[in-house]
């Protein structure tokens, strides 16, 4: 019943010629429950992945893996599925508005938002400085598009310099050639560490209190011991933040405080 649910419900007939990346809208009944998700399939995609975020579940499949396979797949997981589901409609990421008082979060701590126009001609870029507890943006215009992206470049500003600096800390403390540090956009991880001793933090990280990034960081650096999630892996992590359990519980519960833009 469940591989005929799928089929009939929001299903959408693929391109004649396959791309590299494919999207449909589909439902799948699990438990007595209607569960809608969206199915995208990559061309060079390896496995099955499953994600439950604020935007409902995502299953990631190549473009040859099968409906069966992936109903398959998520009927085995159907009590994880309904439970993160529960999880986050508890969970609702309030709308970011940007207009003086507006509340923003800055390494766990509050700022308030100030917006000021400026009549200056010759300012083209606008000027953003935190100061008490308030986040001051001086720009020629106040429209939201201007300001959350001055805002942005604030925090990409912060967050690069702080997650290079612990991640040469944690790993100089712990024997490891310190890694290159980037930046990323992501709104679905993190971090990530490659092969190449290549690792990412989302901007949005910044946003959480110092013992969070902290626990992030040496995640990601445990990776450079062990690129997967093995009892191993786990073990290296609790190394370096003997408390990693709470704070990944923390982030967790509270992550998607940090994700409205």
């Amino acid at each position: 019943m469940i591989g005929l649910l799928n089929e009939l419900i929001f299903s959408r007939a693929p391109s004649p010629t396959r791309g590299a990346r494919e999207e449909s809208e589909r439902s799948i009944a699990l438990q007595g429950h209607r569960v809608d998700y969206k199915l995208v399939r990559r061309r060079g995609r390896r496995g099955v992945g499953l994600k439950v975020d604020g935007t409902g579940m995502t299953v990631a499949v190549s473009l040859s893996t099968s409906v069966a396979d992936v109903e398959e797949m998520i009927g085995k997981n159907a009590a994880w599925v309904l439970k993160k589901l529960d999880e986050w409609s508890h969970r609702k990421v309030v709308p970011q508005t940007w207009q003086t008082g507006a509340a923003l979060s800055f390494m766990g701590e509050p700022l308030t938002l100030m917006v000021d126009i400026s009549a200056d001609t010759t300012r083209r870029r606008p000027h953003v400085e935190q100061l008490m507890g308030h986040l001051f943006v001086r720009a020629r215009s106040d429209a939201a598009a201007v300001i959350e992206g001055a805002v942005v470049d604030w925090y990409k500003k912060q967050a690069l310099p702080h997650f290079a600096q612990r991640a040469f800390f944690f790993a100089r403390l712990h024997g490891l050639t310190p890694p290159r540090v980037f930046l990323s956009s992501a709104n679905g991880r993190w971090g990530s560490c490659n092969s190449r001793r290549e690792v990412r933090f989302s901007w949005r990280l910044i946003k959480a209190r110092p013992a969070l990034v902290d626990y992030v960081v040496c995640h990601e650096l445990a990776h450079l011991r062990h690129m997967n999630h093995s009892s191993a892996f786990w073990k290296e992590v609790e190394r370096m933040c003997s408390d990693y359990r709470a704070l990944k519980a923390e982030l967790d519960a509270h992550d998607h405080k940090f994700r409205a833009f």
